[in-house]
């Protein structure tokens, strides 16, 4: 008798937590539910090589960006970047480092993926090209805003992008400035050695070439675990949402 007590009560909390599993969300459709799932992997970095936005959730993606989600978990994260932000000091060595990403970190591509079904489709580097080539990306404001506030704290800036350096150079300069992405020490673009490599392999070796070179990296920001990931990642990393995409 004793051991069926025992025993029912090993398998009463299995029995409790499989009845909330198999139940739907009061209110909620299937599908939001799990496309609320899928984005929380997402950012969590559970879910990896991903090629598209499951077919399901493009419209919740689009709801998600457009519907002010995004922006309120944006505004979060840089909320939290400025409390760090605000309990440093740059040394008067000027070798004290922040790394930004540009596409969706810095630069907003959201206008190109609202045609592509906000990730829905696959990644099409032609029609990309030629978008990026426009220079027309807008800033993304909460990002701008800090970016200023790291320049006058006299942080050096490094801007680090995937974007090749012979095709994207002069367009991507010329949007960042025109956007006032102004006074960073330097815009790296991924020249010919990295062609081919990942992201996350290309941003490593650049941060251990910073490090090599005497800066601190303080604080890391990229909208991809990508960036954030490898050798040097500096003192505090922050990822900035984004669900439209994966980037290896």
């Amino acid at each position: 008798m004793v051991a069926l007590r025992e025993t029912l009560l090993l398998l009463l909390p299995n029995l409790f937590w499989g009845a909330i599993a198999a139940r739907p969300c009061s209110g909620v459709p299937s599908d939001m539910s799990y496309c609320l799932s899928w984005r929380v992997a997402v950012e969590a970095n559970n879910a990896q090589a991903w090629r598209t936005v499951p077919a399901q959730c493009t419209r919740y993606v689009e709801d998600y960006m457009l519907g002010g989600q995004y922006n309120r978990d944006l505004d979060t994260a840089i909320d939290q970047i400025f409390i760090y932000l605000n309990g440093t000091l740059a040394p008067d060595d000027g070798m004290d480092a922040w790394i930004l990403d540009v596409d969706d970190t810095c630069l907003s591509n959201l206008l190109y993926y609202k045609d592509k079904h906000f990730g829905g489709d696959p990644y099409d580097p032609s029609a990309f090209k030629s978008w990026a080539q426009k220079g027309v990306c807008p800033a993304i404001p909460a990002v701008l805003q800090l970016y200023k506030r790291l320049i006058e704290k006299g942080f050096k800036v490094f801007l680090l992008t995937g974007r090749d350096e012979v095709v994207f150079r002069s367009s991507t300069s010329q949007n960042l400035h025109a956007q006032g992405f102004t006074g960073h020490e330097r815009l790296i673009l991924r020249n010919q050695a990295y062609r081919g490599q990942g992201a996350a392999v290309f941003k490593s070796a650049i941060r251990k070439q910073l490090v090599s070179e005497g800066y601190r990296i303080r604080g890391n920001i990229g909208d991809q675990w990508s960036d954030l990931s490898g050798d040097c990642i500096g003192n505090r990393l922050f990822k900035l949402p984004n669900p439209m995409y994966f980037v290896p």
